[in-house]
């Protein structure tokens, strides 16, 4: 599943997270409707970062069940990743949804699918999204060769994205939990 007009990251640290969003809204393949967009949400008493790609209204929608799932399980990211995804796999308006997710506490980041996945990547890196390839390899190699925190390498992994892939830009919103701010 691609989705264009989007890139979202998340980096994972110990106990330190960020994940990072571009503002660009893309409608069609040729016309940019919005530069400023915030694609990455805190939820839960701002313990769960989530970012968001694909359609906006199915993206907001996942993000409303999320946030839902997470009450209902209090915080328990796990559960209510695990409850989602199995709800929008199997629940006949939310199949037809296009999105993908990246969601993170302090302990865990998971890519949520709506074909059932609930993925933790093992090295603590994640991306979506249409310049989701090149954040996810700029993050990789800044993660593994630099001492810089989740939050400067989700940064600077979008700012490459965005000199890369025309669905990005370099509007970027970053939200990070845990450890201190730089």
């Amino acid at each position: 599943m691609e989705f264009r007009g989007t890139t979202i990251v998340a980096v994972k640290k110990g106990n330190q997270v960020a994940v990072a969003g571009d503002g660009q809204i893309t409608l069609g393949d040729k016309t940019i409707m919005k530069s400023t967009a915030r694609k990455v949400r805190r939820l839960y008493h701002d313990q769960v970062i989530v970012g968001i790609a694909g359609s906006v209204a199915d993206a907001l929608t996942l993000l409303d069940k999320l946030e839902s799932k997470l009450n209902e399980h209090r915080g328990n990211l796990q559960r209510a990743a695990v409850d989602l995804a199995r709800e929008w796999r199997t629940d006949r308006y939310l199949r037809k949804l296009e999105a993908l997710m990246l969601a993170a506490d302090a302990r865990q980041l998971l890519l949520i699918a709506g074909s059932g996945e609930v993925i933790e990547p093992d090295d603590g890196v994640a991306a979506i999204g249409s310049g989701g390839p090149y954040a996810l390899a700029a993050a990789r190699s800044l993660s593994r060769h630099t001492d810089l925190p989740p939050s400067q390498i989700a940064r600077h992994a979008l700012q490459i994205a965005a000199e890369i892939c025309v669905y990005t830009n370099d509007q970027i919103t970053v939200e990070e939990i845990g450890g201190t701010k730089p």
